[in-house]
């Protein structure tokens, strides 16, 4: 079984009784969806679906906490609430669809795979290899950067508060290295704060930490060696708490940002710069980042780790807000909570935000930092400034260098525009199936691609039987029906155009099945105006 696959199995265990618009019915487990049509949470056919992930088998199908309205605040459209002092405003105490007596749902961390343990003496073993990787920030652009178990950032730990956990590091790295697990309080021999608790991790040896753990919350693991961190060493990790917290959520996502600098002749990161422009959530830049994908009327968390070296992040989420939960520290108390559709991310720091998804729709959600949304911001140099330019005609004749033609641009004498005009990014065939090929990625508009650069990725609140559709199935979608539906049922169709036709090797791209079997043989290409430079591999 593939990630893909794996990716999907997971997804796919959304809590049935979450369907488009569940009101509570009657004590006979009874409830009707939007379109009216009753569903009985006690029949065969959805008591228990695919409940390996999600432990439904501890749900008892209890609906009792779910409602539509809460004082004036919707779980199925966009509303405050009549009262800013209500738990309900803004959805704040407003529950998911499971009841507070089920376990933690699993963690959902796209595009990274979890760290595997087994149980050895009463602990809860782990095998962490410090490593140089490769990692594929979009299709095709493999950078050379530091990581672990072949990855970066490092695969998900995911523990119990209460655990007795053994991590045993292994140094595969030709320098020396330490290991820190970032907010836990362990006994001070454990901290990996360089040589100040520990003598390093040589190459080729090993180092094992052992402790009780009492925090919960979100946290992560990286290298104490500051250049190290800045080459990517780092990896997160996820303490459910021993008590479930209240209000449960429905959907817990784990996105961890990082920046790197690799110059656009370059493949390995420079350690050394004060500025960055290789931003990556997970270890992908938009759109190469897998959405989020939560059914319509949940609860949601979304765990945000910011392990830029030294770049704070205005996270915005659009269509929807959020309330802060808690940040690196601890769950935070209730009263503390803030409302917010864009929160500050300081370097270091793990946020949880928490909203009801009652907004359906495809959702950016990204840093706001101008030059965070996009990717291999660089400035211009080469024949790049140069209009219908390439190195070919000085490669011809390495003795006499051709002239050229410097561009009113180049002279200063014309504003470039926005984004300085460079050239657009150079999609082929092959990048923009890969893009498109995760199910959570089915049915979007067909530029949607084109708007999310470096730091950016998708929030998709979708209803049930859509939802369904896309990642419960293997149906293939057309591109932009699953927008189009969702604008016919919560918006204006009148007012929607869809996507305007773009070619690709002289096929029609509007409303194209991107599995299209023509389309894998296709050597075409497409250009896109990304907004960032052209990237040279």
């Amino acid at each position: 079984m593939d990630k893909t696959d794996n990716r999907r199995k997971f997804l796919k265990t959304g809590i049935t009784a979450a369907a488009a618009g569940l009101v509570v019915g009657s004590a006979n487990s009874i409830v009707h969806a939007q379109d009216g049509e009753q569903i009985d949470l006690t029949a065969p056919e959805t008591k228990h679906q695919d409940h390996s992930h999600h432990n439904m088998s501890n749900m008892q199908n209890d609906t009792s906490n779910v409602q539509n309205e809460y004082d004036g605040f919707s779980r199925f459209k966009p509303t405050r609430g009549d009262d800013p002092d209500s738990d309900w405003y803004c959805g704040k105490l407003v529950p998911g669809f499971r009841p507070a007596t089920a376990a933690p749902v699993e963690i959902t961390a796209p595009d990274l795979e979890k760290l595997p343990w087994k149980m050895v003496n009463g602990a809860k073993e782990f095998r962490i290899q410090a490593q140089a990787v490769a990692r594929e920030f979009l299709p095709g652009y493999m950078m050379n950067v530091y990581g672990y178990n072949g990855t970066c950032p490092g695969p998900l730990m995911e523990i119990n508060q209460g655990d007795r956990i053994r991590v045993i590091v292994t140094n595969e790295l030709p320098e020396a290295t330490n290991f820190h697990m970032h907010g836990f309080e362990m006994p001070v021999q454990y901290d990996g704060a360089a040589e100040m608790t520990q003598n390093p991790i040589k190459p080729g040896k090993s180092f094992t930490y052992e402790f009780d753990v009492h925090e919960h919350g979100t946290f992560f693991y990286h290298s104490h060696v500051g250049m190290q961190e800045a080459m990517g060493m780092v990896g997160p990790i996820v303490v459910h708490p021993r008590k479930q917290f209240d209000p449960p959520v429905d959907r817990d996502f784990v996105l961890l940002f990082q920046n790197f600098f690799i110059k656009p002749n370059q493949t390995i990161s420079d350690s050394w710069k004060m500025d960055w422009n290789w931003h990556t959530i997970n270890g992908r830049s938009g759109p190469f980042t897998t959405p989020c994908v939560v059914r319509h009327g949940e609860r949601v968390r979304v765990r945000l780790i910011n392990f830029s070296p030294m770049q704070h992040h205005p996270v915005h989420m659009h269509g929807h807000t959020f309330w802060v939960t808690a940040h690196e520290g601890a769950r935070a108390p209730k009263t503390s909570w803030r409302p917010r559709n864009t929160e500050l991310v300081a370097v270091a720091q793990a946020s949880e935000f928490e909203f009801v998804a009652n907004n359906p729709g495809d959702w950016q959600f990204h840093c706001h930092m101008i030059h965070h949304m996009m990717n291999h911001m660089t400035q211009h140099f080469g024949p790049r400034i140069r209009s219908n330019s390439n190195v070919d005609q000085y490669l011809s004749n390495l003795d006499s260098i051709p002239t050229v033609e410097v561009t009113p641009i180049a002279r200063g004498e014309k504003a470039p525009g926005y984004p300085q005009k460079m050239l657009s990014m150079n999609m082929d065939m092959e990048t923009m199936m890969r893009v498109w090929q995760p199910r959570e990625m089915q049915g979007m508009r067909a530029t949607a691609a084109m708007s999310m650069h470096g730091l950016m990725t998708s929030m998709r609140v979708l209803p049930a039987d859509l939802f369904d559709r896309v990642m419960n199935s293997d149906e293939k979608i057309e591109r932009g029906s699953i927008f189009a539906e969702i604008v016919k049922r919560f918006g204006n169709p009148s007012d929607y155009k869809k996507a305007p036709k773009m070619a690709m090797g002289g096929m029609d791209m509007g409303g194209m099945d991107m599995n299209n079997e023509s389309m894998q043989k296709s050597n075409g290409n497409m250009n896109m105006p990304m907004g960032q430079d052209k990237m040279q591999k």
